[in-house]
């Protein structure tokens, strides 16, 4: 693994927007700011890559000043660690399936970038080791140089675009056929935008939902049309898509095949996973242990979720948008 950023390099440039943990945080040069409270209590992920144990506002500020300090995140200098970070995540699987000659394009969301369609795997895995979901970003010049550089092709370089759908439409203007999108719980309306385009039989696309802690009952019309979902920290997928699934991954944060193309790839995958693995058949899914997975806050357990606000990629209304719960200065 490559050394990290020394911690004078790393200055945030421009401003981003992500979720973290269900809070939504604001990134910018002189403050990492939470801007809602997170929605979960304890997530084992967070604390391997992390250390966190308890989650609230102030640990999910000082998670991403870590990324931001190690990684480069939406700095200049941002790092592309092409290393596996977690046994089941996106990138880690679209790589393998980039290397293996299974998709021949992903599309896929970069800080600094936006919307990038990429045909190597180790830049898909370089781009969303340690990526949450981004909810907007600013350009940054030497992120889209080194993106580029490596093959890759930006949707909007001025403007840092997150438009799945519309790099949908360019991988297939570009001659891709076999194409991997990632599209994330709150822009869980694009699955079924792109369910329309793939209408074309020439087309043959894999959608891959992530980032899913936040979804509200809205967006499951629209994740069940997905190939593949993480199931993040949502109960609400592990009910109601988890019974759908023809085979789950995982159990601490489980990943559903829900068709049998995603079926089909994430046995790929494992067909070349190094670590050991136990398989077995259920009578139904989603398979669950006691004790394993996410902790919500009790005050998420029993509240009713509501529908999204109309903000693009946001969920949360004015006021609780307007209300800063943690900032730590940058």
């Amino acid at each position: 693994m490559p050394d990290p950023p020394s911690k004078a390099r790393c200055d945030i440039w421009g401003t981003h927007e992500i979720y973290c943990c269900g809070s939504q945080v604001q990134i910018s040069p002189n403050d990492i700011e939470v801007l809602t409270e997170p929605m979960v209590d304890h997530c084992p992920l967070h604390e391997a890559l992390y250390g966190t144990k308890n989650i609230d506002a102030e640990s999910v500020c000082k998670s991403v000043h870590m990324k931001v300090e190690r990684y480069g995140f939406c700095c200049r200098n941002r790092q592309f660690d092409t290393e596996p970070t977690v046994a089941y995540g996106a990138s880690e699987m679209m790589c393998v399936w980039l290397e293996k000659g299974l998709i021949d394009c992903a599309v896929t969301v970069c800080e600094g970038a936006g919307t990038v369609t990429a045909t190597k795997g180790k830049l898909v895995q370089a781009i969303g080791a340690r990526l949450t979901g981004i909810i907007k970003t600013s350009p940054i010049s030497e992120v889209i140089d080194r993106i580029e550089a490596e093959g890759g092709m930006v949707l909007d370089k001025a403007s840092a675009q997150i438009d799945q759908v519309e790099g949908l439409k360019r991988a297939l203007a570009s001659g891709h056929k076999q194409i991997a999108v990632s599209v994330a719980g709150f822009q869980a309306q694009a699955i079924s935008e792109i369910r329309r385009i793939e209408a074309d039989p020439a087309s043959d696309v894999l959608v891959f939902s992530v980032c899913n802690t936040c979804v509200r009952n809205t967006h499951l019309a629209h994740i069940a049309k997905a190939d593949i979902v993480c199931a993040s920290a949502s109960k609400i997928l592990r009910k109601e898509i988890g019974r759908k699934a023809l085979l789950q991954l995982g159990v601490t944060i489980p990943v559903y095949a829900l068709t049998e193309k995603g079926k089909k790839l994430i046995l790929a995958y494992l067909a070349e996973f190094r670590h050991n693995l136990v398989i077995f058949r259920t009578g139904r899914l989603p398979y669950r242990v006691k004790g394993k997975g996410p902790i919500l806050k009790e005050r998420n357990r029993s509240q009713k979720l509501q529908a999204p606000a109309s903000r693009i990629g946001g969920y949360n209304d004015k006021e609780e948008k307007s209300r800063i719960v943690a900032r730590r200065k940058v």
